[in-house]
């Protein structure tokens, strides 16, 4: 969750101000401060390949682009949202959503209103696929050859390594094709290090460490009632997508390694997913060419059943908005007299105080705490 004050989380609790902006930006320069518009949100996805998109819509036809370098033309000009508090002081604390790239514009050329369409800076690593053969070999740590690949793309890109001890293991040899995807590939080389890589809301491409929602801290706790933030909630349970079984592969000829692989099993007796138990036996395979030895396929397939066999639990929440979550947060639902702990799966943050604030958590795990 981005650092906000203990007075920013006691105030969404209770009637407050709002407030939000929109400055715009071309070649990294300031173009026009404080965009007006009649409504728009940002939603933050962990299952999506840009982490981070943008709605709006501007009011004012007068905006919408007609030359290249026009404030909203799709040329590479970009649209820097905030939202925050005005306290009773009048002072103001503010939260950055993201940094978009202007996607798509469009709108009635006499009355309006034109509506943007943005994503976050992925876009722009996936959009710059691989023209000639690009290999591994030489780049060092997995870190290492990340920031490489997206500095290929984006020479002044900020990228932050978040990950317990700031791990930096050697990456594997490993070699994609012309026409091939850099941004899969930058994500296999994270996974290879049991690590995610995103744009936050800062416009970095951060490396962290995969969410733990046992055991991870909790960034906020929703509850109900007098001074709480929750409104409603809905939840939803599936053995779909449970796993009691992982099965990691390797095969990797750049690196003249024979093919390798390692299996993971639930075997704990008092496990509602063990293997060869009522829940049946249901095998997940992944694979990756930066898996070169045995070890490291049971090193994945180990990392990988811990989230295989967490329970499918979908919780839907209507809460009084947190403009500072984060898609990799761990939330705590006071709701119906238990307490859960979830994994923030995807948010959208209204930039008007009259639209809804809509989470989607996974994995609910029943938590004690106080």
């Amino acid at each position: 969750m981005y650092p906000v004050s203990p007075t920013f989380l006691r105030t969404l609790a209770t009637s407050h101000t709002m407030v939000a902006r929109v400055d715009a930006y071309f070649g990294g320069q300031l173009v026009r401060s404080n965009l007006p518009f009649d409504s728009g949100s940002v939603t933050v996805d962990r299952g999506s390949k840009s982490r981070r998109k943008l709605s709006l819509t501007i009011p004012d036809p007068s905006l919408l682009p007609w030359g290249e370098t026009d404030v909203l033309a799709p040329y590479g000009q970009q649209l820097v949202v905030s939202r925050g508090i005005r306290y009773t002081n009048g002072a103001e604390e503010w939260v950055p959503l993201g940094t978009f790239r202007v996607d798509n514009p469009s709108g009635d050329v006499h009355l309006g209103p034109i509506t943007v369409s943005g994503t976050s800076m992925e876009s722009a690593i996936i959009d710059d696929k691989f023209q000639v053969p690009t290999t591994t070999r030489g780049l060092g740590g997995c870190v290492d050859a990340m920031t490489t690949l997206i500095r290929q793309t984006l020479p002044n890109a900020v990228v932050t390594n978040m990950t317990t001890g700031n791990r930096n293991p050697s990456v594997a040899v490993a070699t994609w094709d012309a026409g091939n995807d850099r941004w899969d590939a930058i994500t296999q080389i994270a996974r290879a290090m049991s690590a995610e890589i995103y744009v936050d809301a800062l416009d970095r491409f951060v490396v962290t460490d995969l969410p733990d929602v046992v055991n991870g801290p909790v960034a906020w706790d929703i509850t109900e009632g007098e001074g709480g933030t929750l409104i409603s909630s809905a939840r939803s349970v599936s053995r779909t997508g449970v796993y009691n079984a992982v099965v990691a592969s390797g095969e990797n000829s750049a690196s003249g390694s024979a093919p390798v692989s390692g299996t993971a099993r639930d075997t704990d007796p008092g496990s509602p997913t063990r293997w060869g138990g009522p829940f049946g036996k249901v095998t997940k395979f992944i694979s990756s060419a930066l898996w070169i030895t045995a070890g490291d396929c049971l090193s994945a397939a180990n990392f990988a059943l811990f989230d295989a066999t967490a329970p499918n639990v979908e919780t839907s929440l209507d809460s009084l908005p947190n403009p500072a979550l984060e898609g990799n947060d761990i939330v705590r639902i006071a709701h119906a007299g238990r307490k859960e702990r979830y994994l923030v799966q995807s948010l959208t943050v209204p930039l008007t105080a009259d639209a809804d604030f809509a989470v989607t958590l996974r994995g609910g795990k029943e938590d004690e705490a106080p």
